[in-house]
């Protein structure tokens, strides 16, 4: 068999007739059916029962129609990457980020691709990291900004930063007697109630990862995923929260909340970029991603995204 026969059967498997096939091919209805033939006589197998009601393709069929949509798909974009070789990266590249990294990376980021990779159709996605790692794995997105390496063994991993953790409330609702700014023990926010996500939620992970150790034990009123209304709640003196400095940068800036790092022990979480080498990796996708730590080295070095660089 070539491409060219399993690229029929596709339209064939595809179609809700074989004259349909006919028309979408380009070919007469006869042709296609001595090509099936062919195929059925080559192979040693029935591909396709036919009856008064129509035609469906049988068990063997089923299994010659996904590896010829493989074939044809790996073939498609071998033909695409020879095409590209030669000029500049083009095509899509999907990009999933946590909210956090979201506030901070991807206006940025979409806007220096935009320039310098204009052939290039950038897709963000924001979602927790769990998600963003079930994405890579299948294929949904072409790389991630994730918190923890949990089940990512079969991934290509890049350290691409560490990020310092905060406390942070309202101006007017700062718990403690030394001011914004000046680092607070874990300990100390033991008494403070706390606007935390839920348990499963990486940052959660890692707030219990340093508490344990302690025996602090955080009070935790109201639990929320959503990031937006955390941030809104504590800038309301509903409560205090933790974060990185990036994920609230801009409330920081408009004053409606402050914040110290977190000290004794240092609350650190690393940031990693990944992608799967399952896939192949375009060369949209090796430009995306050399812009990614482009556009981080300058974030962290303008002091945007607060961190120490790994790269």
């Amino acid at each position: 068999m070539d491409i060219r026969q399993l690229r029929y059967f596709i339209a064939i498997a595809e179609a809700p007739s074989l004259s349909a096939a006919a028309h979408r091919l380009g070919v007469a209805q006869p042709s296609l059916s001595q090509h099936v033939a062919r195929m059925e006589t080559e192979l040693g197998v029935r591909l396709i029962d036919r009856s008064p009601r129509g035609s469906m393709l049988t068990a063997e069929g089923q299994v010659l129609l996904r590896h010829a949509r493989e074939i044809s798909a790996a073939m498609s974009r071998c033909v695409d990457e020879m095409r590209d070789a030669s000029g500049a990266p083009r095509g899509k590249v999907g990009f999933g980020l946590p909210p956090s990294v979201s506030m901070v990376l991807s206006v940025p980021l979409a806007e220096t691709v935009r320039v310098e990779l204009p052939d290039i159709r950038l897709r963000v996605v924001e979602a927790m990291s769990g998600y963003i790692k079930a994405w890579v794995s299948d294929g949904t997105v072409d790389m991630g900004l994730i918190y923890d390496l949990q089940d990512a063994d079969h991934f290509r991993i890049t350290h691409v930063l560490d990020e310092r953790l905060h406390v942070y409330s309202a101006p007017d609702n700062w718990p403690f007697g030394t001011p914004p700014g000046t680092p607070v023990p874990l300990l100390a926010l033991e008494p403070l109630d706390m606007i935390l996500p839920q348990a499963a939620h990486g940052l959660r992970k890692t707030i219990e990862s340093y508490a344990a150790p302690l025996g602090l034990h955080l009070n935790v009123p109201v639990e929320m995923d959503a990031m937006t209304q955390i941030k809104e709640l504590v800038a309301r003196g509903s409560g205090h929260a933790i974060f990185s400095p990036s994920a609230v940068h801009d409330a920081v800036a408009r004053g409606e909340l402050v914040g110290a790092p977190i000290t004794a022990p240092d609350m650190v979480r690393p940031v990693y970029l990944v992608s799967n080498p399952a896939f192949p990796t375009s060369r949209a996708s090796r430009a995306v991603e050399a812009i990614t730590l482009d556009v981080l080295r300058d974030l962290v070095r303008r002091g945007i995204w607060q961190g120490e660089l790994r790269l």
